[in-house]
């Protein structure tokens, strides 16, 4: 029996998965695989080095910190990201908030982040180490188009791993899971649409004719994945979780009471459940 998790990503919107993550430890609940995307993986990496509470305080004490993420982040040459990549993915977890990279060492299973392959646009699916004290993969997982440079990780460039992979429980199935959990960061009904903008950011992709693919065809790829996911769901093959809306929060929220009501309700939807999952990764 090998159990896994999956947590999508969604930016802030993720603070949801953040109080699901924060109830499981403390009912401990820890699977044998954790699969993460974009804000999935970086805030995952929290919960597999069970320290509760890490997530919510980074955002709630960054969230409006111009270092963290702003305008003049990405309008700056030598960071050209709207978060700061500096500050974010080495400042806070290597001396503001530390991330505890020996307790991760303890993890008995195994993390990975999807990152998207700009010259292919095909996901890959990177296993994230201590080795890794930059943050390198959770800065290629979280790489938004437009928001984010390319990251380059052995000289190939990446990008958000939403592009090609947003809901990566085939994966885990693939990599022997029997039993997976899904923490999504929207509601039940939810549909992805192609915007304007969507694209817009396509064809600024022109150099990158495989990513302006993914964009466009990202929305068609996000629902055809909720249908089937709904599917193992009624079959009773996966538990799924998710909040009740995310009408009104901003991927990029900066109000801390809706901040904190949405992990809050992460959190008690974990409470909630951890009896079901408890039993469903003993079967």
């Amino acid at each position: 029996m090998k159990t896994g998790i999956v947590f999508e990503g969604g930016a802030f919107r993720t603070i949801f998965s953040c109080g699901v993550m924060d109830a499981f430890l403390e009912k401990n609940i820890m699977p044998d695989y954790i699969i993460g995307v974009s804000a999935g993986a970086a805030y995952g990496v929290s919960y597999a080095s069970r320290q509760p509470g890490r997530n919510l305080k980074i955002i709630l004490d960054y969230c409006d910190d111009k270092r963290y993420m702003g305008i003049n982040n990405l309008l700056n040459p030598k960071n050209k990201c709207y978060y700061g990549l500096d500050f974010a993915y080495d400042t806070i977890p290597n001396k503001l908030v530390p991330f505890d990279y020996d307790e991760f060492d303890k993890y008995h299973g195994e993390f990975y982040a999807v990152v998207t392959n700009v010259l292919t646009g095909e996901p890959e699916y990177m296993k994230y180490t201590t080795a890794d004290r930059n943050n390198l993969i959770l800065k290629a997982t979280c790489a938004l188009p437009i928001l984010f440079p390319n990251i380059y990780i052995n000289d190939t460039p990446y990008l958000d791993g939403g592009l090609s992979d947003s809901i990566p429980y085939e994966k885990a199935f693939e990599d022997g899971c029997d039993r997976v959990v899904v923490v999504l960061t929207r509601e039940s009904g939810y549909k992805k649409s192609t915007t304007s903008s969507t694209k817009a950011m396509a064809r600024a992709y022109h150099r990158y004719p495989n990513i302006a693919i993914d964009l466009v065809k990202r929305a068609g790829r996000y629902n055809h994945s909720l249908k089937k996911l709904r599917r193992l769901e009624k079959e009773g093959k996966v538990i799924v979780i998710r909040p009740d809306s995310t009408e009104g929060f901003s991927r990029l929220e900066r109000d801390k009471e809706k901040i904190l009501n949405m992990y809050d309700e992460g959190y008690a939807k974990g409470i909630d459940i951890s009896g079901k999952v408890a039993e469903f990764f003993a079967k």
